[in-house]
């Protein structure tokens, strides 16, 4: 009877709450379905809003410049003075042509007009009087030919005056007083940019698009917001937000990325161009998913997530899900829970398919209870 006694006793201690039939309470949250964003986080560099190489357009020497390196310049701003001597020179004759172009053609006229009553009286040959009518029509021709020709003088004129295409601050001069430019040069005189607002590429796998776009089109996801975070290459936050402009419809064949543009605004100049930044923003969100906290998730051996419920009859439940990424501090389950699912929270160590539990709200404090002295029974 004694061995009997110790031995019954010995097995009341070695049993653990739960273990005997006596309640575990544990804390537990209510699943409740939400449309969780999908935040993805890309590499991005920063590109010009607008960009434009000063070139010359006719071929001369320069004579003057009129801007200071690394100031704002205004479109239409000059620029450059091009020696302008020979194409004022070009204006002056081609004025003159003009001219004499003028009163030939006059002269052509007046010749018609004699010859046509007196070829109706047939006076002279009605030959003559038709080579006189051609000859006032070619002098008139010539009238415009002059005038085209004079035209292009002035516009070689005007562009021996070389000014700014674009508003934007432009950079180094890459010419000297006295150089030689032709309009047919490879290589630009300056180079203007305008950075406010500033333009981000983003560069997103083709993989992921097209998964992305897959769960779209079969409901497993709604299109995000277009607004974007960006964060510099120190690690700080840039304080204006973006939006989304358009995506490229093609892939880059040696990195296999489809590049996304977004436009910042740069009141301040903080953004340059060719900074590298990491542009983050809300590409989709999932209708219905589930947030669980972080410590609720566990996993198997296998990688296979789950959760431990408190089961309608009083009984832990173990439960496997589908948690492949988070959120903030929450796993994002898209399948294996449901709608009002207990999943316990605390209370989990030692917690077993099949243990009575008592579920309470996660946010009352849990009763700790004092540990016995070794050998003190119940």
């Amino acid at each position: 009877m004694l061995a009997s006694v110790a031995v019954s006793g010995c097995s009341q201690q070695e049993a653990g709450p739960g273990m005997g039939g006596r309640e575990v309470e544990v804390g537990v949250i209510e699943a409740k379905p939400s449309t969780v964003p999908m935040p993805v986080s890309l590499n991005a560099r920063t590109v010009a809003y607008e960009t434009s190489e000063v070139r010359p357009q006719v071929t001369g020497v320069i004579k003057k410049i009129y801007f200071t390196q690394g100031s704002t310049v205004r479109a239409g701003q000059p620029l450059y003075q091009i020696d302008p001597s020979l194409y004022r020179a070009a204006v002056h004759e081609a004025e003159a042509n003009l001219a004499s172009a003028k009163a030939t053609a006059e002269s052509a006229k007046a010749r018609a007009a004699r010859l046509k009553p007196l070829a109706e009286m047939e006076a002279v040959a009605r030959q003559d009087y038709t080579d006189a009518k051609a000859d006032a029509g070619v002098a008139q021709a010539a009238i415009a030919q002059a005038s085209a020709a004079l035209e292009t003088a002035r516009v070689n004129l005007r562009f021996s005056t070389v000014p700014a295409p674009i508003s934007g601050t432009i950079g180094r001069n890459l010419v000297t007083v006295g150089a030689l430019v032709s309009d047919s040069q490879a290589d630009p005189m300056a180079v203007i940019q305008r950075t406010d607002p500033m333009y981000v590429d983003m560069q997103q796998s083709a993989s992921e698009l097209i998964a992305l776009r897959r769960q779209l089109s079969q409901g497993g996801a709604e299109p995000g917001s277009t607004e974007v975070r960006l964060q510099l290459d120190d690690g700080t936050d840039y304080g204006l937000p973006g939006r989304v402009q358009f995506s490229e419809v093609t892939v880059n064949q040696d990195t296999g990325t489809v590049t996304l543009r977004a436009q910042f605004p740069n009141p301040e100049g903080l953004l340059l161009p060719g900074m590298f930044a990491t542009a983050i923003f809300d590409q989709a969100r999932n209708p219905g998913a589930f947030l669980v906290p972080q410590g609720a998730v566990q996993r198997d051996f296998d990688g296979t997530g789950y959760v431990m419920l408190a089961g309608p009859d009083g009984k832990a439940v173990r439960r496997n899900l589908d948690a492949g990424r988070t959120y903030k501090e929450f796993f994002v389950v898209t399948k294996g829970l449901k709608k009002g699912d207990r999943i316990i929270v605390q209370g989990l160590n030692g917690l077993r398919q099949g243990m009575p539990v008592k579920a309470v709200a996660a946010s009352q404090p849990q009763p700790v209870e004092r540990p016995k002295p070794a050998g003190q029974g119940r």
